[in-house]
């Protein structure tokens, strides 16, 4: 008897009606930030045609704010609701709730509900790049990694970090297979989640949650080893008749991709692999790399348009602030082009956000890059300068007191993130605060003295002292140093310099007229003009001569 009553139980529930199941996007979650002052996108999908509920209330320095919006999921599924703006708030709650779109007319509707708690209203910043941006703060034990972690509890900084996904169409999801259960889900700052933040995200963060006194949350999304072209859309590189080559080699590619091929060859390769791995076990020498698997044209986290698909495109229409972008080492290799593909894609994330927000960016740091007298690294610098002046309300952090001979990731990421936020400070909140070191301004030629003058001098100009790994104990000796000059011919050679007020005067034996300056032009420049701020100054030429070949 209790079978049958329990099979007729079964049977009654499975004929009831079902309420949709209501999913917002990855983004909307406990412990999220959402913008202040700005309009506020909150999306997800249902079944098509049901008819969605959102409602966000916050504790606000004035009691407590609340907003709801109705809305109905299109035929594809898809809704969005468009919440009016919040001033700073926190203790929020969202609820997102759904209703069952074809309910028997006698059968009671009922609620599809999710709510997120612990809801807070701030700034919000993307923050993007290659590996330098990647780099966490577990991987800076030599800088002061560990001793950052255990000190990062602030509830009001909270990250959400974006797992790797590099597809060829634009995603309005993330990766489905996050490798961490962490990834996905904003976390607030302390000891247990900070170890996989970004180092260079979390200072930036740090530096303007304790100067705004408001929450902070930062998106990040990077990928280490990766181009600008990748993190730049296929409509913004077709339009650019100097870039869309990309496009034309990738599509080349996708029409010749032999997928059976392609297995073939990574098996031997694999078997060449494992024959390599016996033979360093032998003779105790450390394990090559295992190969990757083959990847289809517009799957490689290099392919042009791939990771803006995967890692910028679903994190459209959240409201942000601005941006912050620590890359360019894997474009080093064509500097030139670099200064329009950087402002193209810059230009690019503007338009599909709808604002043209501020943009951040830091200078590539010292390195040897091969060479540490070459200078593509300069020209390099030099492109993201040309490239935010030409996108303007976009700007570059020095780190030329931050870098590291023989390895392409500082561990002090610290200065990165600070200096970026002494931009947005400066530039984005209207604080009176120094944010830039000495910034070339004009020359002068003085019998056999060449003179150059400087801006954001901050009280005055100083020799700089410092240390890192293949420039120990900088300035220690008081000499300043890093400058060269040239005569007509163009040929430059190492310069005495020395200040004097706002200026340096620059003499060199090997030049009786000197008419241009070069400072820190090379791929590891050592540097140490400083103002008084404890700011220093970019590497810079007056002249404008590109090498033979220069791309």
């Amino acid at each position: 008897m209790c079978l049958t009553r329990f099979g007729i139980f079964l049977a009654l529930l499975l004929a009831a009606p079902t309420f949709a199941d209501v999913k917002p996007h990855a983004l909307f979650d406990h412990h999220m930030v959402l913008q202040r002052n700005a309009t506020l996108p909150i999306w997800g999908t249902a079944d098509p045609g049901e008819e969605i509920y959102v409602h966000l209330e916050v504790k606000t320095a004035d009691g407590k704010r609340e907003e709801a919006q109705s809305v109905k999921a299109d035929k594809d599924g898809k809704w969005i609701a468009k919440l009016a703006a919040f001033p700073v708030g926190t203790d929020g709650i969202l609820t997102i709730r759904g209703q069952d779109r074809k309910p028997e007319p006698k059968e009671k509707k009922g609620p599809n509900a999710v709510v997120f708690r612990d809801v807070a209203i701030g700034e919000v910043w993307v923050c993007s790049g290659q590996s330098n941006m990647e780099w966490s703060l577990a991987a800076c034990p030599k800088a002061g990694g560990v001793e950052t972690i255990n000190n990062s509890t602030n509830p009001m900084l909270r990250v959400f970090t974006v797992a790797k996904y590099a597809q060829p169409t634009p995603q309005s999801g993330f990766n489905p297979k996050p490798p961490t259960p962490k990834h996905h889900h904003w976390l607030p700052s302390q000891p247990d989640n900070a170890p996989m933040f970004s180092a260079v995200a979390y200072f930036f963060g740090k530096q303007l949650q304790e100067s705004l006194k408001v929450p902070v949350g930062l998106i990040h999304t990077s990928w280490g080893g990766t181009p600008a072209q990748a993190w730049t859309s296929r409509e913004a590189l077709t339009a650019d008749g100097g870039l869309k080559y990309y496009l034309e080699q990738l599509d080349e590619r996708a029409k010749t991709y032999d997928p059976n091929k392609a297995a073939q060859q990574y098996q031997l390769t694999l078997a060449k692999w494992e024959k390599a791995v016996e033979e360093a076990k032998k003779n105790k020498l450390p394990i090559p790399r295992k190969p990757g698997e083959p990847q289809a044209p517009g799957y490689g986290q290099n392919d042009a348009a791939s990771l803006y698909n995967g890692m910028i495109a679903p994190v459209l229409p959240f409201a942000i602030k601005g941006a912050i972008w620590y890359q360019g080492e894997s474009n080093a290799g064509k500097p030139i082009e670099y200064r329009s593909l950087f402002a193209e894609m810059i230009q690019d994330w503007r338009k599909r956000w709808g604002h043209d927000f501020p943009f951040y960016c830091v200078q590539l740091a010292p390195f040897q890059a091969g060479n540490p007298n070459a200078d593509n690294w300069a020209h390099l610098r030099e492109a993201q300068s040309i490239a935010c002046a030409k996108v303007k309300n976009a700007g570059v952090a020095v780190i030329s007191d931050a870098g590291d001979l023989t390895d392409i990731h500082p561990q002090d990421k610290k200065p990165c993130g600070v200096r970026m936020g002494l931009l947005a400070l400066a530039h984005t909140y209207g604080q009176k605060v120094e944010f830039s070191g000495p910034s070339y301004k004009a020359k002068k030629t003085d019998g056999n003295r060449l003179i150059v003058d400087f801006d954001y001098v901050a009280g005055g100009l100083k020799v700089g002292e410092f240390s890192f790994a293949g420039a120990e104990s900088i300035g220690k000796d008081g000499k300043l140093v890093g400058f060269e000059v040239a005569g007509e011919d163009m040929k430059f050679h190492p310069a005495t310099a020395t200040i004097e007020g706002e200026s340096v005067v620059l003499v060199s034996e090997a030049v009786g007229k000197p008419m241009h300056v070069r400072y820190g032009w090379k791929n590891f420049p050592i540097v140490n003009l400083f103002n008084k701020a404890g700011l220093p100054a970019s590497p810079f030429r007056s002249d404008e001569v590109l090498p033979a070949g220069l791309k």
